[in-house]
């Protein structure tokens, strides 16, 4: 019973397939734009494309982005989102367990949905990421007016979808917007009339205790000497220094202290006091209490006096929805996300230079919105229109694309991406069924994959030719086609330092080379990696290729 959890289940959960970590082969007859730039457009299958690009993104994504498919069970133009239930969530999990894994610890998650999976998805999403209530939330989108329907004999009309936002530790904080805010909350006055009945020290501060009487709490007019009444409650409690103060050494402390006293810590808080006033519980039976807050240092210093306001958990963008068919020049009926959605989530969970991933790209919205915005990024797409409608529409944007945003951000053109193709399977059969390495490799090809496959970075060294790859503590790869003789190895291993290791893979080799140095292991090829991973799966989709298309109507502007 102990190692129970509350977890979701399905038929498969637990057999997920050890995906081929492939690498990606650069077509530069596809880029466009400036040579230099970082971002990305991948064409393949997203699982595999997301399993190549593990190794060396994990933990590099400030923010991902996905809109899979909702396995409404319609029967969809381009995507076949009728998938059995168990299938769908089981494709989610094994992409979602690496989305998790490539999101940076300050990054953020967010996955659009409906009501047909969307409760589902957010159980798993809490299995992977955790429940951590802060910030794992949802944010409520309307798609679509309640005058507009999807079809005549739909008994509930679709107007609302999900966007469920995770993050994947504490590091993790939004971007707030902010509002101009006079002193007009800082309109309290605490004095002390007396010596403290009690001085402690908790959790290392000094803290004077005043009994009801002793002093007194008075309201005045706002001013920059004022104080901010705050109640020490919820989000506050975790969300700064005096909510974790309050929770971590006030809370109950009526018990030794009684009702309505009020504490003088020291050395508390960013304003020009050196302490902050907290209060416990004013009577039996209450709990909570508050703490208040001078101006802060900052904003009484450079004289701006703003208020951050929390992320609106409900969005009308109806309107938008009903018109960004044609944005960016690629018409993409139904399904597709105006741009000004993605620009909201990109403002409150990025900055400039940061890299946003999406991993079920449709469109292009995600990468043309990141592109608008200066971020870097990664986009992922399985069908044909990752050429028709990606492609073009990412170029229009270089070229200065006028729609969706970009009014909104003074986006002008400039940039550039460059377009990767997954490489085939490594392995394939011979014509008598055994495993051979595929003739689609080319020898650099080759290297790449078996250093991949095995762990490393693929790098190699320009002056020590059996440094082909690295990882860490010192660790390097060599894969030769060639028979390994004793003298070869001898002749690499007086090179190899006292503290670096080596992995050399050969499809033959003298015997006793496996054992000769203790720094340097021999591995056959491709006998050595033929278990290491699943080969010769070119498809694990969810059926996907283009988004649903909804009555004609429905988008129509009124």
């Amino acid at each position: 019973m102990a190692n129970q959890r509350l977890e979701l289940t399905w038929i498969g959960k637990g057999e997920d397939p050890a995906v081929e970590p492939r690498i990606l082969l650069h077509d530069p007859s596809k880029d466009y734009g400036d040579p230099n730039t970082e971002n990305m457009l991948i064409h393949g299958d997203n699982l595999l494309a997301l399993k190549a690009l593990e190794q060396e993104y994990a933990g590099r994504i400030k923010c991902i982005y996905i809109d899979p498919p909702y396995n409404t069970g319609e029967a969809l133009e381009n995507y076949d989102d009728n998938l059995e239930h168990s299938t769908w969530l089981r494709l989610m999990y094994e992409r979602l367990r690496i989305l998790r894994n490539l999101l940076s610890d300050d990054g953020f998650f967010c996955c659009q949905i409906d009501d047909s999976e969307g409760h589902y998805l957010k159980i798993m999403l809490d299995e992977i990421f955790g429940r951590d209530g802060y910030y794992q939330t949802t944010i409520y989108v309307r798609v679509r007016y309640p005058e507009k329907t999807l079809k005549q004999d739909m008994a509930f009309h679709k107007e609302i979808e999900q966007v469920h936002i995770y993050r994947k530790s504490n590091r993790a904080k939004p971007i707030l917007d902010k509002v101009d805010s006079g002193y007009e909350k800082f309109k309290f006055k605490i004095e002390t009339l007396s010596a403290p009945v009690k001085i402690l020290e908790l959790g290392g501060k000094r803290v004077e205790v005043y009994k009801k009487g002793d002093y007194t709490i008075t309201e005045e007019m706002g001013s920059e000497y004022g104080l901010k009444e705050i109640w020490a409650s919820g989000t506050i409690l975790d969300g700064n220094s005096s909510g974790r103060f309050f929770r971590d050494y006030l809370t109950g402390r009526y018990v030794e202290d009684g009702y309505g006293v009020i504490y003088k810590v020291y050395g508390i808080g960013d304003d020009r006091y050196d302490y902050r006033f907290f209060t416990g519980p004013n009577k039996e039976g209450a709990t909570k209490g508050k703490y208040y807050q001078g101006v802060p240092l900052d904003k009484l210093e450079s004289g701006e006096m703003t208020r951050e306001v929390p992320i609106n958990g409900f969005i009308d963008l109806a309107s938008y929805f009903g018109n960004c068919r044609q944005e960016g020049g690629a018409e993409f009926r139904g399904g597709k996300k105006p741009e000004i959605l993605i620009k909201t989530l990109l403002s409150h969970f990025t900055k400039e230079g940061d890299w946003v991933l999406d991993s079920f790209l449709g469109s292009g919205t995600t990468a043309a919105v990141a592109h608008k915005m200066n971020r870097r990024y990664i986009g992922i797409e399985l069908g044909n229109h990752c050429y028709t409608l990606c492609v073009s529409r990412l170029t229009r944007v270089i070229d200065g694309d006028k729609t969706g945003i970009s009014e909104d951000v003074n986006w002008h053109g400039g940039g550039g991406y460059k377009f990767y193709e997954l490489a085939p399977t490594l392995i394939v059969k011979d014509k008598y069924g055994n495993p051979v390495f595929s003739e689609q490799y080319s020898p650099e090809m080759l290297v790449a994959a078996v250093a991949k496959i095995n762990g490393y970075h693929y790098a190699p060294d320009s002056e020590t030719f059996w440094k082909q790859g690295f990882c860490q503590d010192n660790s390097f790869i060599y894969v030769t086609t060639q028979y390994l003789t004793g003298e070869v190895l001898d002749g690499i291993a007086a090179e190899v330092g006292a503290f670096e290791n080596l992995l050399i893979c050969a499809p033959a080799f003298d015997t006793g080379l496996n054992k000769r140095y203790e720094n340097i292991t021999v591995r056959k090829i491709p006998q050595s990696v033929l278990d290491k991973c699943q080969y010769g799966v070119d498809n694990y989709n969810l059926n996907i290729i283009d988004p649903p298309v909804l009555d004609e109507e429905e988008w129509e502007d009124d």
